[in-house]
C-alpha cells in the first residue's frame, strides 16, 4: 500500500468509530485497505474498473452493510463511480441490497459464496460474450463455406478449430461451476 493511499485513508470517515478503540480502529482500517487492494488487483486481471474492486473489497471486509454515501466517503470515490460499481456488482450478484430499520437509505453487503460469485460472473460477463462469439462464428462459417479461393480450405479448418475452442470453453465453464458448487459451503 502506498503512503499516499494510507494518507488518504486518514481523512476518510469511519462508520465504526464509536464502537472501536482508536488504536484498534486504525488497525482495522489498515487491514481493510489491504483487503481492498487485494480485490483491486483481482478486478484489474479481469479488466474491470478499479472502483468495482474497491467497493467489493470494502463490503467484503466490513462487518456491517453500508449505504452508498458511506461507501463514497470511505473510499474517496465519486458518487457516480460508486453508483455504477454497485449496479455492476448487483447485476453480477456480488452484492445484495437491503433496508435497515429506521434508515431510508439502501444498504449493501457483499455476497461471499464463491459459487454465487462465479455463477454471476459467468452468466453476466462471460456467457454473453460466448453467445455473441458463437453467432459471429456461424456467420463467418457460412461465408467460408462459399469461399472457393485457394485459402478456402485453410479458413474452414481454422474456423472448425475456433468452434472446438468455443465448445470446450463452454464445457470448462460448466465443470468449474459444478466444482464450485460442490466445494463451497453456505
Amino acid at each position: 500500500m502506498s503512503a499516499e493511499a494510507r494518507s488518504a485513508n486518514q481523512t476518510r470517515v469511519s462508520i465504526h468509530a464509536e464502537d472501536i478503540p482508536v488504536k484498534a480502529q486504525g488497525e482495522v482500517e489498515s487491514l481493510q485497505l489491504e483487503v481492498i487492494e487485494l480485490f483491486v488487483h483481482a478486478v484489474k486481471v479481469l479488466g474491470l474498473p478499479k472502483s468495482v474492486g474497491e467497493i467489493y473489497g470494502l463490503l467484503f471486509i466490513s462487518p456491517e452493510a453500508m449505504p452508498l454515501d458511506v461507501i463514497v466517503a470511505r473510499l474517496g470515490i465519486s458518487k457516480g463511480s460508486a453508483s455504477q460499481g454497485l449496479r455492476f456488482l448487483r447485476n453480477l450478484g456480488a452484492v445484495q441490497p437491503f433496508q435497515v430499520a429506521d434508515d431510508r437509505r439502501e444498504h449493501f453487503e457483499a455476497v461471499t459464496e464463491l459459487k454465487k460469485l462465479a455463477a454471476g460472473f459467468i452468466n453476466g460477463e462471460i456467457n454473453p460474450h460466448l453467445e455473441s462469439g458463437t453467432q459471429r462464428l456461424e456467420k463467418i462459417r457460412k461465408a467460408a463455406a462459399a469461399d472457393t479461393s485457394e485459402n478456402g480450405a485453410f479458413y474452414r479448418d481454422r474456423l472448425a478449430r475456433l468452434g472446438n475452442w468455443r465448445r470446450r470453453g463452454g464445457l470448462l465453464l460448466k465443470i468449474v461451476s459444478r466444482f464450485l458448487g460442490r466445494t463451497t459451503k453456505k
